[in-house]
């Protein structure tokens, strides 16, 4: 008599990690108008590695060490982060985790970099795109990037090291999987948000 198959899969999905990058080599304080942070935005922060010489957090290193699975978008601040919380390591670098776009409106002044990004998130947030990823076409994505997370988290632990913004972006579609946040651990850089499926 043939024996039964087991499934190997958990009896209940993972936990989902989202981590936040570490800080960039970029100076978020220089000024600037609204021409150059475009330039700012393509040629700096988003190329930009990590500030050397920072360290994963304890509680981020714990997950990718009981994770099966390590995500990173295809950034290299978002790929450092995830090497430093998981060294030797192989990672899952997908773009569908990039950051949403920050198209400055045309305002005139010159103003430092982080305080074109908030000009550029709210008028973004408001339909304003520069011909860039739109907002609409940025939450499909992180519908898309949240499912990717969701079906992953079926064969285990998951953590992806991702983006400040689109992090926020999954979040509720998580949640929609049936997921519960179990620990906040804020949007600084580094930080991480934990998630637990609720069977109940």
């Amino acid at each position: 008599m043939s024996q039964p198959v087991s499934d190997p899969r958990p009896v209940q999905p993972g936990r989902i990690t989202i981590a936040r990058h570490g800080q960039p080599d970029a100076n978020r304080e220089a000024r600037m108008d609204w021409r150059g942070y475009i330039d700012w935005w393509d040629n700096t922060y988003q190329p930009a590695s990590l500030v050397h010489g920072q360290e994963a957090p304890d509680r981020l290193i714990r997950a990718a060490q009981g994770a099966h699975i390590v995500f990173a978008s295809t950034l290299q601040r978002a790929i450092e982060t995830a090497q430093a919380a998981a060294p030797e390591r192989e990672l899952t670098i997908d773009p569908v985790f990039v950051e949403a776009e920050l198209p400055p409106p045309s305002l005139p002044g010159h103003y430092m970099a982080k305080t074109w990004g908030v000009f550029a998130r709210c008028s973004w947030w408001f339909g304003f795109a520069r011909d860039r990823e739109t907002r609409q076409e940025a939450e499909a994505r992180a519908a898309m990037a949240a499912a990717v997370l969701v079906e992953a988290a079926q064969s285990g632990d998951v953590v992806v090291c991702a983006h400040g913004w689109f992090n926020r972006m999954m979040r509720p579609h998580i949640k929609r999987a049936g997921y519960r946040q179990v620990h906040d651990g804020g949007d600084t850089y580094w930080s991480c948000r934990q998630y637990e499926y609720d069977a109940g």
